[in-house]
């Protein structure tokens, strides 16, 4: 579960309201759904610097305008609100979600053809955008969100203030609902490095070339190994304040993963990662996939310590993530369950572990009903399987002694086992360059030395590693990170009290 650190340190503004919006449709529902199904043991990825937002949501410590413009009464909303509601509240799958009201499809073909919006309009589509990113088993299990679907349309403002103030209170029960879950030993959880970055790139930006020769650097090299440090420790010890102990397992933002950042994550106590199987093979200089070595965990033994590392079924997780969306729920677990059932018949009743590892929210927009149909359905199939026993990753490891060791891990991320999405463009090479120059001039500032007076720089800097300033770069569609991007960088360089760049003043595409 991640989203990308949108709130503006210095104004505690967010520009984007991805991380209420997909609060109230992915983080909570999807642990809920597991109370029906017994047998099924999941594991969740959970990111602190996504987690800190859901906080500031619940702590009122954050503006949102998506939000101020949706409490608005619609009466009072100016020419340029109005221009932003109808820009933005249909930011959400047509097909699978706005098709789905009535009301809501109707404004957005209203809109389609420039026709004007009278003040009703404009209610209706305040309520019926929040509305429609909450979760379906919300909206019909909260008898009060029920009705508000039920009605439809002709909204007042209390119907308004009724949504809203539900999407509040879910956002509430995400870290509580975790916590319990993982109590009960139904689920484990695993932490991401606090500002989701990657840590091969910022041990040493180099590191892109030893899986790409040919890729594009920055003109300067970022190598900060006390940044990966910082970043991992700093995420262990938020999930111990939050959930009361350490956490055993660690997703590396992007299973992007490298030798060089092994020893940190071993010395925060976790004792095992995820990354992609492409890693695998090219660790262990594997040509063909080689399923033997897949459905197992390895061992990573060296001076630091050991870690375990597993690998995902590429394959499998990216027809959850890419292509079942597409299906009928029951085809879709149908083709699911076949592939699981090969699986076992090859392996003639070996024990073996096949890891499913992906995204945690962004799939789901795309899956009629939210993912719940296909979800159901699949937890059903597993419970019912005679030849499958769902389980975390650390509960695995207790009973199965890890045999395969791995000498020397292969730098890469789940993306084609390399650093392309960070680093192979132009654009993403600037990027570096900017960042590297600003981590320069924190080193030269009064601010270097960590303490209560530097810690908002030094926080604003760690926030600028995030991988998803890097990722758009090249492939931005309306520019919101590059403008993320350069109000982080020149929040930084106001805080260190240093002059702001003029290259900021302008997007980094020109």
């Amino acid at each position: 579960m991640h989203q990308p650190y949108y709130k503006d340190l210095l104004t505690n503004e967010s520009d984007l309201p991805w991380v209420r919006l997909h609060g109230v449709k992915d983080y909570l529902d999807m642990v809920q759904i597991l109370k029906k199904y017994p047998k099924i043991k999941n594991t969740f990825n959970v990111v602190p610097s996504l987690l800190e937002q859901v906080e500031d949501y619940c702590n009122n410590n954050i503006k949102d305008k998506f939000l101020e413009l949706s409490y608005k009464p619609a009466k009072d909303l100016t020419l340029s609100d109005k221009q932003f509601i109808l820009n933005n509240f249909f930011s959400i799958n047509r097909e699978k979600v706005v098709s789905l009201f009535p009301r809501y499809y109707e404004l957005y073909l209203k809109k389609q053809a420039n026709s004007d919006f009278k003040e009703q309009d404009l209610l209706d589509l305040q309520v019926l955008f929040n509305l429609a990113w909450i979760d379906p088993s919300f909206r019909l299990g909260i008898q009060e969100l029920k009705n508000v679907q039920y009605k439809g349309r002709f909204f007042n403002e209390q119907d308004k203030r009724i949504v809203l103030e539900a999407q509040k209170e879910i956002l509430k029960d995400i870290i509580p609902t975790y916590k319990d879950y993982l109590n009960s030993g139904k689920i484990e959880l695993t932490v991401t490095p606090y500002y989701h970055p990657i840590l091969p790139l910022l041990y040493n930006s180099n590191t892109a070339k030893e899986s790409n020769n040919k890729t594009i650097l920055p003109k300067k090299v970022f190598s900060y190994p006390e940044d990966v440090k910082a970043q991992v420790f700093d995420a262990v010890k938020f999930f111990k304040d939050r959930f009361g102990l350490a956490p055993i397992g660690m997703w590396p933002s992007e299973q992007s993963v490298s030798e060089r950042i092994l020893p940190d994550i071993m010395n925060s106590g976790i004792k095992w990662i995820v990354t992609d199987e492409a890693i695998l093979f090219n660790s262990l200089k594997k040509k063909k996939r080689d399923t033997e070595l897949l459905y197992q965990p390895h061992s990573l033994k060296r001076e630091e310590g050991e870690l375990n590392i597993v690998f995902r079924d590429r394959n499998l997780s990216d027809m959850i993530g890419f292509v079942y969306h597409s299906w009928k729920a029951e085809p879709a677990v149908d083709d699911f369950m076949k592939h699981l059932s090969n699986i076992s018949k090859a392996f003639k009743g070996k024990d073996i572990l096949v890891t499913i590892a992906m995204d945690g929210e962004n799939a789901w927009e795309y899956y009629t009903n939210d993912g719940h149909d296909f979800l159901n359905l699949l937890y059903q199939r597993i419970s019912d399987a005679d030849d499958i026993i769902s389980t975390t990753v650390s509960e695995y490891l207790k009973d199965h002694p890890v045999k395969s060791k791995i000498k020397h891990l292969s730098p890469g991320s789940w993306i084609y086992a390399n650093f392309n999405k960070w680093m192979n463009h132009p654009y993403k090479a600037k990027a570096w360059d900017w960042l590297i120059d600003a981590r320069k001039a924190l080193e030269l500032s009064e601010f270097k030395t960590k303490n209560e007076k530097s810690a908002l720089a030094w926080k604003q800097m760690y926030i600028l590693e995030g991988s998803d300033w890097f990722w758009w770069y090249g492939e931005d569609p309306d520019g919101s990170f590059d403008r993320l991007y350069r109000l982080h960088l020149r929040n930084f360089y106001t805080l260190i009290k240093k002059d702001i760049p003029d290259y900021l003043d302008s997007p980094l595409t020109t």
